[in-house]
């Protein structure tokens, strides 16, 4: 049983975070869709408050009942961002003990302190943007020892303002049936293209003289970013499609991060990429993430690698 990584809408980076301005990148004008598919789902800040109110509280619950659960986050000491149950602290300085991931929320703010080791968004919460601050969290992150994440998707051709018809290359969207798991490849390939584009020229901009392609590549798989609801089959192939041009750039590793359900509920539980590890969202406290990463399998059917759970107002990552 899962009763953390299970829950499919908290502590994932899009539920917990301001998403998102006016930005529509991906729903052509003209078209009304019967929700809005590149959109992340949003979400006021004092409906997140509450939520993570209610969140706590049955995070409480839930793990009260065994020992391996023990108490959640929101201690004093955590809430002031000061070391609490072992290891340094994120914003309250301190020994080295906990990784962070940020994105583009955390641009006009501060960046957590003294990280043992730092991820990065490359878009602003939907493929084919960019972070505009990913310089600059690059440079928290470590440079080149930063390792980066990528928004996925797949809206399909009635929706995407980037979908392939009529591409050729690396497989054929033929323009009689854009609809199809081709299309879906292309349009993957093409979203983990412009990702790729963007972490470079952040590099050039740093004047970081290593390949991205050295560090470490997550692909973020969530139910707050489009996907065909219809045909999994056709979300597994835009999935495909991201993993294998990370691939042919010589990206060596390369991981995904999501939730059990929400795997589920974009991909139908494929085991396709059982050979990438799982960095797995939906812990409430630190504990009850050292408490999966000894007993959660990763929701690819690999390993669990990594569980992330919130401290000192940020996100927060485990390595197992």
């Amino acid at each position: 049983m899962l009763p953390c990584l299970a829950w499919p809408w908290l502590w994932t980076k899009s539920a917990r975070r301001g998403y998102r301005d006016a930005v529509r990148a991906e729903v052509p004008q003209a078209v009304t869709a019967p929700r809005q598919f590149d959109e992340p789902r949003l979400a006021s800040r004092p409906a997140r408050r509450l939520a993570l109110v209610l969140v706590l509280a049955l995070g409480t619950l839930l793990t009260s009942a065994g020992a391996a659960m023990a108490a959640p986050v929101g201690t004093a000491d955590q809430a002031a961002g000061r070391p609490g149950g072992g290891g340094g602290g994120g914003g309250g300085g301190g020994s080295k003990a906990r990784g962070y991931d940020i994105s583009w929320p955390q641009c006009d703010g501060a960046y957590p302190s003294n990280p043992a080791f730092g991820i990065v968004g490359v878009n602003r919460g939907i493929v084919f943007s960019e972070n505009p601050c990913l310089a600059s969290q690059l440079v928290w992150a470590g440079g080149a020892a930063g390792e980066v994440y990528v928004n996925t998707g797949n809206p399909g051709p009635a929706v995407s303002s980037f979908w392939p018809t009529g591409q050729t290359t690396p497989r054929f969207c033929d323009p009689a049936a854009p609809d199809s798991a081709d299309c879906a490849y292309d349009y993957g390939w093409n979203a983990a293209a412009h990702s790729f584009d963007v972490v470079l020229g952040a590099y050039a901009e740093l004047n970081l003289t290593a390949s991205p392609t050295a560090t470490t590549w997550w692909l973020d798989v969530e139910t707050s970013n489009s996907w065909r609801e219809d045909d999994l089959s056709l979300n597994v192939a835009a999935l495909q499609g991201q993993v294998d041009y990370l691939l042919s750039v010589g990206v060596t590793r390369l991981g995904f991060y999501s939730t059990t359900v929400q795997w589920g509920e974009i991909t139908g539980r494929t085991t396709a990429f059982e050979d990438y590890p799982s960095w797995g969202a939906g812990a409430p406290s630190e504990r009850v993430a050292k408490s999966h990463c000894q007993s959660t399998p990763g929701f690819t059917g690999g390993r669990l690698a990594m569980v992330q759970y919130p401290w000192a107002g940020f996100d927060a990552d485990l390595r197992c």
